[in-house]
């Protein structure tokens, strides 16, 4: 299998997060530089259909593109340790928890940097109203989770889910432009603090500016 990643995005650093908790090692991985606009190259728009990544190549020729589809794909390929959720139930709250972490605060922290860190706007055209909307929207996000993790070590419950990587990456990533979480979410900060001693979390952590 490949994956193709690029090193600076939040998406990929899922992926890599994934492999790294549960000791993937067998996959080739193919760097991508989006500055230079090779995730836009017709080999790979032919492999991949739309110009993101990461994308998964099988040794079949499929090609699974968007994050956590990989991440499951993946978790039925190496099922040890169980990230997804081990009963019905625990998938069902995983799934709730890691939707919401997306929904609430990887989206619009991702939209924020992309709107507002200088060297992104080789990508797209910027919008600082854009940005700060996005901003706003993350920050009422953070509050929901630290609500969640008053009565929860992780997300998802009392064990690491993929529902704590998912919002954890695009938080990380926000600090690209010197966004912190505020000192009034404590277990939030607690949370993430966790986060960030995990061995794991050094898979692709994001350049810092």
């Amino acid at each position: 299998m490949k994956l193709y990643d690029t090193p600076m995005a939040p998406n990929p650093r899922r992926v890599r997060w994934f492999m790294a908790e549960k000791g993937i090692d067998d996959v080739e991985i193919v760097t991508l530089d989006l500055m230079k606009g090779e995730h836009r190259d017709p080999a790979y728009l032919d492999r991949a259909g739309l110009p993101n990544v990461p994308a998964l190549e099988l040794d079949n020729g499929v090609v699974v593109t968007e994050s956590v589809a990989i991440c499951r794909y993946l978790e039925s390929r190496y099922p040890e340790p169980n990230l997804f959720g081990q009963t019905p139930e625990e998938a069902a709250v995983v799934e709730m928890w890691m939707r919401r972490g997306e929904l609430l605060v990887s989206l619009p922290l991702m939209t924020m940097v992309r709107h507002s860190l200088p060297a992104l706007a080789a990508l797209e055209t910027q919008k600082p109203e854009l940005a700060e909307a996005n901003r706003a929207g993350g920050l009422r996000g953070l509050k929901v989770l630290n609500r969640r993790l008053a009565g929860s070590e992780w997300l998802a419950g009392e064990r690491f889910t993929i529902a704590d990587i998912v919002p954890y990456c695009g938080l990380d990533f926000s600090r690209l432009v010197k966004f912190e979480i505020p000192e009034e979410l404590p277990d939030l900060r607690r949370w993430a603090a966790a986060m960030a001693a995990r061995p794991a979390a050094t898979a692709g952590r994001p350049v810092r500016t």
